[in-house]
């Protein structure tokens, strides 16, 4: 993760003014234009239902819909002369040269059809007559439609851009990321050799993907279909970022910004190189120069598009997380379980199953992680725990509520493989995994404490608790009139399609309430005062996102620029990462190496041995969207071939890829952590472990704990059924 945090870029002042106002503006309305295209649908079918309750008269028949737009005055004769016009057709008839072979309308019929026209006529007449009078004693529906019909436009133009909005967001977003070398890597540049090696690996690997976006475009105009005004829009934005981002390297190749310490090698320096970098620089050169496929990253790019609601609900959910820390409810809902004097791994096992929640509507953990895992690090750490405990908490957060539902992730997975599972078979024993996976935590945070297990007698918490509960009950009222005014004004529910939309509006209503209603001095949180105070010195991290900071004391308009800024590089880092990530399932793909493994293991055992090692490196180098899709086309057949059952199998994936999200060598997980709470913190949580202990264990532990856990979790899902017989999958 690379972060560069002075306010003078290596692009000047324009770029500090474009990091942190013009960028930060532009996403936030964006957002906002999301957040009204989610709710637009709900929204205007109750302006329509509220329209008919104000201004349709079922006595009288007239209907709302009758009054949305101004009644055209009908453009027929209505008072005609029948005879003249009887006369005139029958003359005509008369000299029709058709008219002895089909026949000729006799007068009476001619009369008939003219009549029944004038009738329709003088109904069109009547109703155009009884609707202007109807408005005209109605003033006020000309304002309501005016209201009704504006927001139709903006929510018809939204849902029909969805992916235009979210491509012109990747933009923004990404010009931003780069601008403050806050792409997800290995290490974080420092030495004047990392930043031009950094830089170099970013020039040429934006150079490819320009080359295959301008290719992808010159095939599609030249393919003799007119491309439609959607798809040349998206084609040209493309083709401005990946410009823009190399003119960028290249400028940044030349202009370094002020180093952080002298010296450096190249080993370290290629170590700073963004993950982006290297997937576009290795699908370049392969697409381009093996395949003779030049548009290939730009076409696998197109997946972006495809899920463009899926990428655009992953920025809310971003959103929702950093919005989050601008609040004190975490806070306030620990100071509930504070009073038990819970030890610090217990505390924070209840936090990891609390956290499954959020993760299951984000459908994967990577995204909790970027959008939660800095105030879970916060939280764990202030509760007492290790430093490096609460980074290794931090990065595996999300790692339990990828098998609960409502997880999206396990509803693609039925999708994409209809024919052997459903989503109701996968969350139901998805939750065996959960709470199998939630004990194995456990059981090795509390076996490897500094502490022992410890908690207060009730008589002792219960009236600490019901002291802590009273200022957390205005935040569950906020969300319960929120989550009310979604489910009886706008007839929904909260789910996993609502929640990214439904998420931001209840903590912006609960920083409006923070802001505007509580004291402005920061709370005391008691007995844990003391640690918060000592943590804030000594941490770059909290001196910036703890209540007790000078954050805190921002007004309502800082505290959602703060946080919106912060979502920014957020979004720029993830999303390009995750399309760069679709190419290389794209080059896996077409390159078949996955078909190099035979149909026939031999032995089931050793089958799930090689499948699950197979799945935690593709968890490792892809993300998890990209990663099930390739894997249902490819590796499921193969499993099943060797008798694995399809939903033993699709639980072996998940433990796997979120096995290896926390697994060296790229650790995404660890990454996204990184990202979250800043290169400095982890830096510095690394020096104080070395420093305050000798053990292996404890100087490592943010890497070693969830491999422990994941891996103990991954060994027994792969095997425990099919030895102990369980479920009635193996006879």
């Amino acid at each position: 993760m690379q972060e560069y945090q002075e306010k003078r870029s290596g692009l000047g002042l324009l770029g500090y003014i474009w990091n942190e106002w013009i960028s930060t503006f532009i996403i936030l309305i964006l957002l906002l234009m999301t957040l009204i295209i989610g709710t637009g649908e709900m929204i205007h079918g109750q302006l329509l239902r509220i329209g008919e309750r104000l201004y349709g008269n079922p006595a009288t028949g007239m209907q709302y819909s009758f009054l949305r737009a101004e009644p055209e005055k009908p453009t027929c004769d209505r008072h005609p002369n029948i005879d003249a016009q009887v006369k005139e057709q029958m003359k005509a008839n008369a000299s029709d040269d058709f008219a002895s072979f089909f026949g000729a309308a006799s007068e009476r019929d001619v009369r008939a059809s003219l009549l029944a026209a004038q009738q329709q006529c003088e109904e069109k007449y009547q109703a155009y007559d009884k609707t202007i009078k109807y408005i005209e004693a109605n003033p006020g529906v000309r304002t309501y439609r005016a209201i009704e019909t504006g927001f139709f436009g903006i929510f018809k133009f939204g849902t029909e851009n969805r992916a235009i909005l979210l491509v012109f967001m990747v933009l923004i977003s990404a010009i931003t990321a780069s601008l403050k070398y806050h792409h997800i890597g290995l290490r974080n540049p420092a030495t004047k050799i990392d930043y031009k090696v950094y830089s170099l690996f970013m020039l040429i690997g934006n150079a490819l993907l320009s080359f295959s976006v301008i290719s992808q475009y010159r095939s599609v105009i030249n393919s003799g279909v007119t491309p439609t005004y959607e798809t040349v829009t998206i084609y040209w934005i493309w083709m401005i970022l990946f410009v823009v981002l190399t003119l960028i390297s290249l400028y940044q190749l030349f202009v370094s910004p002020p180093l952080k310490r002298e010296g450096g090698n190249i080993g370290l320096a290629l170590l700073s190189v963004p993950l982006y970098a290297y997937m576009a620089l290795i699908t370049g050169i392969v697409f381009t120069f093996f395949m003779d496929y030049p548009m290939g990253q730009g076409i696998y790019l197109g997946l972006l598009v495809e899920f463009s609601g899926i990428f655009l609900n992953l920025a809310l959910f971003i959103w929702a997380g950093m919005l989050l820390t601008q609040t004190r409810v975490m806070d306030l809902f620990l100071n509930v379980l504070r009073p038990w004097n819970l030890a610090p791994e217990t505390l924070t096992w209840l936090i990891l199953i609390a956290a499954a929640v959020p993760t299951a509507y984000t459908g994967a953990s990577g995204i909790f992680v970027i959008a939660a895992g800095a105030i879970i690090y916060k939280e764990v750490w202030n509760a007492g725990a290790r430093r490096q405990y609460a980074l290794a908490v931090s990065a595996m957060s999300g790692s339990l509520g990828v098998v609960v539902r409502p997880c999206l992730l396990v509803v693609l997975i039925a999708m994409l493989d209809s024919r052997h599972v459903t989503s109701d078979e996968l969350f139901g024993h998805g939750i065996y995994v959960f709470w199998l996976t939630a004990f194995i935590f456990l059981g090795v945070s509390l076996l490897l404490a500094e502490e022992k297990f410890r908690v207060n007698s009730p008589k002792v918490a219960l009236p600490g608790m019901a002291r802590a509960f009273v200022p957390v009950i205005p935040y569950i009222l906020i969300t319960v009139v929120v989550l009310a005014f979604y489910k009886y004004a706008l007839d929904t529910g909260m789910n996993e399609f609502t929640a990214p939309v439904i998420l931001p509006l209840v903590l912006i209503a609960m920083i409006l309430y923070d802001k505007m209603v509580m004291p402005k001095e920061a709370p005391a949180l008691n007995i844990h005062e003391a640690i918060v105070r000592e943590h804030e010195k000594k941490s770059p991290f909290l001196q910036t996102h703890d209540p007790h900071s000078s954050q805190f004391r921002l007004g309502f308009g800082g505290a959602l620029r703060f946080a919106t800024s912060e979502t920014v590089g957020h979004i720029g880092a993830l999303i390009i990462l995750m399309a760069l990530s679709a190419s290389v399932g794209g080059l896996i793909e077409r390159s078949e190496v996955v078909e190099l493994l035979p149909t026939h293991l031999g032995s089931i055992y050793i089958s799930l041995a090689c499948i699950a090692l197979l799945l935690a490196i593709i968890g490792m180098c892809t993300d998890p969207f990209g990663a099930v899709i390739l894997v249902a086309a490819t590796i499921a057949p193969v499993a099943y071939e060797n008798g694995i059952h399809p939903i033993h199998f699709w639980m072996i994936v998940l433990v796997a890829f979120e096995f290896g999200y926390v697994t060296p060598p790229v650790a995404l997980n660890h990454l996204l952590t990184r990202l979250s709470v800043g290169d400095d913190e982890v830096n510095a949580a690394d020096a104080e472990a070395k420093e305050k202990y000798t053990s292996f264990y404890y100087r490592y532990e943010r890497w070693l704990l969830p491999i422990i856990v994941l891996f103990s979790s991954l060994v027994l899902v792969t095997y425990a059924p099919l030895i102990l017989k369980l479920f009635g999958w193996y006879k």
